[in-house]
């Protein structure tokens, strides 16, 4: 497992459950974040998962009032239901944060469960915004204090300091123990923007708070993950960031200044040379990267770093070659797209306004310039027949074909489709009749015997879904459909290996 580096702290490593938090003082908070299944179950698998930035931006914010606060990165640290609210329940902090997301919701449920009555509760994340009246009427949730929706920073910081202060915080929701209603904070007039869109060019990120961030890449090389943006304006059918499904979110981004700002502190402080963009704008929106591109080259990023981010094949197709060229001179390495489906009939079902024959041309470009392309695919979308998941499966092969002839390389990463609340999709399927709560019953998928394959365990821990078929094709003929795909990419992977080695 990667162990990153602290200049608060040169001694910590990812053996240590808590990160970031004085043990010398009374902890304020202890954020968890649960993991995806039981480990007590079956052992973790994979050496790496993304970093909980959105809980390291609630701890770095607290922690700049004066509060003595910890992260516990339960799925970072392979920990079990019962391992984690056993480290909780001996630290036995004043308060204790969940994020809930869809699929670890029942995990963080079994955990809230089991702690102590002294500890208070507050939760937040997309699970908590999508559904939150199912949070705050769920008995394992009966303790929580305060249900934050939205953007936390600054009425987290709030309740720590007097959690009566919920009353008058937008979008904090809790149930009254004796009447068993639900309530919500009420503000001031016109005191609700700074509470739930703050200035995101101001909040910072101490990278203490977290377990695997930074961390050593197989190259050598320290990297960091970064979030450049707030908000969506996209609709894909099954993301439950949504634009319209979230009309209250204001979308902002950081300034080009401030995002080299945090590049070259994170380069002094930890060595890193390589970063990543891990929201949806970085590359997702022209009037996002014209700007970044000229600061960029203003500065000569391109001379000391390297850097992925997620992008968008509709936007990058209205770029000429000189842009994508800019790009490349400029440090990118490779561009994350979801691509999703090989289909154009499940495509316009998913609202994702791009073609195959867009993709392949985008993709053809960027590797031409030696830009890699990380490809995502949904397999058993709803409505989709046999012929459109072997359009999918044709498609990745075609991608590959082109890596296989061109200077940038090409990796797939397919999952099966799984309904999320809060996406337009999930909301159709609801009106068409299925069960909300079996469409919320998420498990994990093994693909191989117990996770021992090397080729799975790069995503042991992605591979789950709700049991449900949505297209024509048995679960279990996608299940093999995704195994074959994982196989072919780690040999993809391991002979590139080989050859950058000779």
């Amino acid at each position: 497992m990667p162990a990153p580096i602290s200049s608060e702290d040169p001694t910590r490593t990812t053996r240590d459950p808590v990160a970031g938090a004085d043990p010398n003082r009374i902890l304020d908070c202890l954020f968890v974040n649960a993991p995806l299944r039981d480990y007590d179950l079956r052992p973790r698998v994979n050496d790496y998962t993304l970093p909980v930035l959105g809980m390291g931006y609630l701890a770095t914010h607290a922690a700049q009032h004066g509060f003595n606060v910890g992260i516990l990165d339960a799925e970072a640290h392979g920990l079990g239901v019962q391992d984690t609210a056993d480290i909780i329940n001996e630290l036995r902090p004043r308060w204790v944060g969940f994020n809930l997301l869809a699929p670890t919701y029942d995990l963080t449920a079994r955990i809230a469960a089991r702690l102590d009555p002294v500890i208070s509760l507050m939760a937040g994340g997309h699970h908590a915004k999508a559904d939150p009246q199912r949070v705050l009427a769920d008995p394992r949730f009966a303790r929580l204090d305060a249900l934050v929706i939205g953007e936390g920073e600054t009425r987290v910081t709030a309740l720590l300091g007097d959690v009566h202060r919920r009353r008058e915080l937008p979008k904090v929701m809790w149930r009254d123990r004796l009447l068993g209603t639900t309530a919500t904070g009420i503000p001031r007039p016109g005191d609700t923007a700074p509470w739930l869109a703050p200035d995101i060019n101001s909040l910072t990120l101490d990278r203490r708070y977290l377990a695997q961030d930074p961390f050593q890449a197989d190259d050598g090389r320290w990297e960091a993950n970064l979030v450049c943006s707030r908000g969506c304006p996209y609709e894909c059918g099954f993301c439950g960031a949504a634009a319209s499904m979230n009309p209250e979110v204001s979308i902002r981004t950081r300034t080009p200044e401030n995002i080299i700002a945090e590049l070259h502190q994170l380069h002094d402080r930890y060595g890193c040379t390589a970063f990543r963009a891990v929201d949806d704008l970085f590359l997702g929106a022209r009037r996002v990267i014209h700007p970044a591109l000229e600061a960029f080259a203003a500065e000569r990023i391109g001379e000391r770093y390297v850097w992925d981010a997620t992008g968008r094949i509709n936007v990058l197709a209205r770029e000429d070659d000189t842009v994508l060229e800019q790009l490349r001179a400029n440090g990118l390495r490779e561009v994350a797209l979801g691509i999703e489906s090989g289909s154009p009939r499940i495509l316009r079902a998913m609202d994702k306004r791009i073609t195959p024959g867009m993709t392949l041309d985008v993709t053809r470009r960027l590797l031409e310039r030696g830009i890699g392309v990380k490809g995502y695919f949904i397999l058993g979308y709803p409505g989709e027949t046999r012929d459109d998941a072997l359009a999918t499966l044709a498609h990745i092969r075609e991608l590959w074909a082109l890596s296989d002839r061109l200077e940038g390389t090409f990796r797939a990463s397919a999952f099966t489709f799984r309904p999320y609340p809060g996406s337009p999709v999930f909301h159709r399927l609801v009106q068409q009749g299925h069960d909300p709560e079996a469409m919320q019953t998420y498990q994990d998928i093994d693909l191989t015997d117990h996770g021992a394959d090397e080729a799975m365990r790069g995503r042991d821990e992605f591979n789950f879904g709700t049991g449900q078929q949505f297209g024509d094709v048995p679960l279990t003929r996608l299940h093999g459909w995704l195994a074959d795909i994982s196989r072919e990419q780690h040999h993809r992977n391991s002979t590139l290996r080989q050859q950058v080695g000779t």
